[in-house]
């Protein structure tokens, strides 16, 4: 196999700044984002009692991608994430597979996130307000990502605060039952596998953390150390928002909700915490939209550096240390999208190539030997079978339309390969 690349050997490093509590705050901002404000309703529409059920199989496979790729981010700690574990464990075309399917795929999240501040911050000019926030967020990240992770901890701050008195306004609420968590009555295993699918895409962003991988201090220690707390916080935050939203509103309410955490509030009698959890809403999407520009210009980076996109997104500012270029392009394309379409449809869509972009994680981290750190073999199976089953269980439309977009991929690399191999 392919031994890790120096980064101290490459053309441009970026600085590594980051310590563990710094890259736990950025995987945090990237999972508690407006996904737990969102996901909750349509999970509950596809598994009805069954939602807990489901979000303990997303939280399972989330666990087995964390661990995968927190060993390979030890092994591998330059930018990239799965795109350089794919490249160095299976060969450049599943890494250009998983680049690409991370790139497209979360570069559509970013979209859908501007939108939802957007959407909450004023409605029927969330067009405007989204483009606005991409400029902001990217102006921020190309300043440094230290000042990323300073605005990402604060964003976090405000979202747990929120999300800590929506849990404690419910559970003391009068209007409290505990009958309501009746799990499965109505679950089938289609429509559980579903709402595991799509409360996965809150989970996601511990990925965040490895795609940093160039920019935090000893990253064998680092990167292994904040994976799990992150994924780890951010279940315990789950499981009491999905249980507390629940117990008030029941799933079939839950179901019908179009903000199911504003309605659960209101529901328990506290009226004066619906725009307090509106606010929380906003600044929760805003955190998802900082922490996937991050992540989304790195791995535009490491793809640029192989020349499987313009190399001149390779660029690293001399004096932020940031790929400036890569993220002054994610930001131009994100913004663009955010005023000429509606991309909510497309988080379907979204979930399917990040599911992908895992199980070639998964796959990578089963070819690690026992002296470079390879998990407990369990682990990247049931990983990876997780996410094949979970991706093709999402709605159909976003099987397919995903599928079209990665063969397009695909097949651009080849065509790239066939003029190298002429010239």
């Amino acid at each position: 196999m392919s031994t890790p690349p120096n980064a101290g050997g490459l053309p441009e490093e970026l600085r590594r700044t980051l310590g563990v509590p710094d890259a736990v705050v950025i995987g945090l901002g990237a999972m508690i984002g407006a996904g737990i404000f969102a996901a909750l309703a349509p999970a509950a529409r596809a598994a009805g009692s069954g939602l807990l059920t489901g979000l303990a199989l997303a939280a399972v496979v989330a666990y087995c991608n964390a661990a995968s790729s927190a060993r390979l981010a030890a092994r591998y700690p330059v930018s990239g994430g799965t795109y350089v574990y794919g490249r160095e464990r299976l060969g450049e075309f599943w890494g250009v597979l998983a680049g690409w399917s991370f790139v497209v795929g979360k570069t559509a999240s970013c979209a859908a996130m501007a939108l939802t501040v957007g959407s909450y911050v004023w409605p029927g000019q969330e067009h405007a307000v989204a483009v606005a926030a991409v400029v902001a967020l990217t102006a921020v990240n190309y300043t440094g990502v230290q000042k990323s992770a300073l605005v990402t901890r604060s964003v976090v701050a405000v979202v747990l605060a929120v999300l800590a008195a929506v849990v404690v306004a419910a559970l003391t609420s009068g209007t409290a039952d505990a009958a309501r968590l009746d799990a499965g009555s109505d679950a089938t295993v289609g429509g559980v596998l579903q709402a595991a699918g799509l409360l996965f895409f809150a989970f996601a962003g511990y990925a965040r953390i490895a795609t940093l991988g160039e920019e935090v201090r000893e990253p064998a220690r680092t990167i292994p150390r904040a994976i799990p707390v992150a994924l780890g916080v951010t279940l315990v935050v789950y499981t009491l928002v999905a249980v507390s939203v629940l117990m008030v509103l029941g799933p079939e309410d839950l179901a019908r909700a179009t903000a199911p955490l504003s309605e659960a509030v209101r529901a328990a009698g506290a009226d004066w915490l619906v725009p307090v959890v509106r606010v929380g809403a906003a600044v929760a999407a805003l955190g998802s939209l900082l922490a996937l520009i991050l992540g989304v210009s790195r791995t535009t980076l490491a793809m640029a550096r192989d020349r499987h996109l313009p190399h001149a997104l390779a660029a690293v500012h001399p004096k932020f240390q940031v790929p400036h270029r890569a993220e002054l392009l994610v930001g131009a394309v994100v913004a663009v999208a955010a005023a000429t379409t509606d991309l909510r449809g497309a988080i379907g869509f979204s979930s399917f190539g990040v599911l992908l972009y895992y199980a070639v994680a998964n796959a990578s981290a089963w070819t690690l030997a026992p002296d470079e750190g390879r998990p407990n073999r369990l682990v990247p199976a049931v990983g990876l079978a997780g996410c094949l089953v979970l991706a093709f269980t999402l709605p159909l439309s976003s099987v397919v339309s995903g599928t079209v977009v990665l063969a397009l991929g695909v097949a651009v690399h080849a065509v790239r390969r066939a003029l190298a191999a002429r010239g």
